[in-house]
């Protein structure tokens, strides 16, 4: 420490990078007439019965704090959702916590579960805050990349090609962020079973659940002997459009979550409870409105896809989330999306942000209007003629 800089920020965080998807974010929030194709987030604004619940918990006054672990009716609802659509069985009492956004109860999971020095297969490519978590928390990050020829799922022979045999925890995110790919049940057995004979801890995102547009959603959690070596996230971001709310949840078997909970009481104390409200309501009142909007999440898909088709772009089918995940007509992914965002002022993400297996392939995301998504697709198409 010197006198001159008498703060000295910590080795862990200097050895984090800045986020490769601000950059562009900020390159085109400095341009006009940008059509951003880049936000992971839903362009909807969240159901009005959803608002209305978190207006009237203001006007009533509910403004203290909950119990830690969340609202007691609001577990008991997220349990009871989560069994009806997914077959999950949790005991809301000490088996389910309720966090700020699902980003926060990840966060806890690494900093609850993760030694200093222990092994974290992390999923690859992928949210782009699972690194810095597990680095955040001392561990030590095994990448895990998934391929183009697989359609981007994980498999044990990919696992087993890195040395994953020998992580401690593994983190897995499908339906997929950033290339949309989901697994079924079939596939997550054969994870499932690696994890079984390798004594792997699994950390399974599942915040895209309700954004599966073919076949249903299959949580790795339910598959025989899993349940008990699995936590599960989730929340409201994506799926009811309430990302500035900031609620999530995980679902785990009680040492899990307790100990989870530990350092939720000492840091968060208790999540949000205007969003509390707004969530319990949203579970109760506003599953049309979830399903509408994948109504309309799946006919861009399908745009976005045949469009790309169109223009000689390879792009594989992706199925959920709301990302497609193509392959970059130029060899550098950073000089073709700058000189697009230049060009036609369309903004994506290359996707080497997202780690390994990202290389030489564009986050694509179709949360914006169809006029927009139409306006960007014409765009793009005169650019690579």
């Amino acid at each position: 420490m010197s006198e001159d800089e008498p703060i000295t920020v910590s080795e862990r965080v200097r050895s984090v990078p800045p986020s490769g998807i601000r950059r562009f974010f900020e390159l085109a929030e400095e341009m006009d007439d940008v059509v951003s194709l880049g936000v992971g987030e839903p362009d909807f604004t969240a159901p009005w019965r959803a608002r209305q619940a978190a207006i009237e918990s203001l006007e009533r006054g509910q403004t203290s704090y909950t119990a830690n672990r969340g609202k007691r009716e609001l577990r008991e609802a997220i349990a009871a959702d989560c069994e009806a659509r997914y077959g999950l069985d949790y005991d809301p009492d000490d088996e389910v916590l309720v966090t700020a956004g699902a980003s926060e109860a990840i966060d806890l999971a690494f900093r609850a579960l993760v030694d200093p020095g222990d092994t974290v297969a992390v999923a690859q490519p992928s949210y782009v805050s699972y690194v810095p978590g597990v680095v955040f928390a001392d561990g030590e990050v095994l990448s895990v990349p998934t391929r183009a020829e697989d359609e981007f799922v994980l498999t044990p022979e990919a696992l087993s090609s890195v040395g994953a045999e020998g992580a401690d925890l593994l983190v897995m995110c499908y339906p997929n962020n950033p290339t949309g790919a989901t697994m079924d049940r079939e596939q997550l057995a054969e994870v499932a079973a690696f994890a079984r004979e390798h004594d792997l801890v699994v950390l399974s995102d599942e915040i895209y659940s309700e954004l599966t547009y073919e076949g249903e959603h299959t949580s790795i959690a339910t598959l025989p002997g899993m349940r008990e070596r699995t936590v599960v996230f989730n929340g409201f971001s994506k799926a009811y459009a309430m990302t500035g709310l900031r609620l999530g949840y995980a679902l785990g078997p009680a040492s899990a979550i307790g100990a989870m909970n530990r350092v939720h009481q000492y840091t968060m104390l208790s999540a949000p409870t205007t969003a509390q409200h707004a969530a319990l309501t949203a579970i109760e009142e506003c599953g049309d409105e979830v399903v509408e909007m994948r109504r309309q999440y799946d006919r861009r898909r399908q745009f976005v896809l045949a469009r790309f088709e169109e223009m000689g772009i390879d792009c594989f089918e992706a199925t959920g989330a709301f990302y497609v995940f193509p392959e970059c007509p130029w060899d550098d992914t950073d000089a073709f999306a700058e000189a697009l965002l230049d060009a036609e002022s369309v903004a994506m993400v290359p996707g080497d942000a997202f780690g390994a297996g990202g290389e030489d392939h564009l986050r694509v995301s179709y949360a914006t209007g169809f006029d927009d998504l139409r306006t960007a697709m014409d765009r793009i198409e005169r650019f690579v003629e």
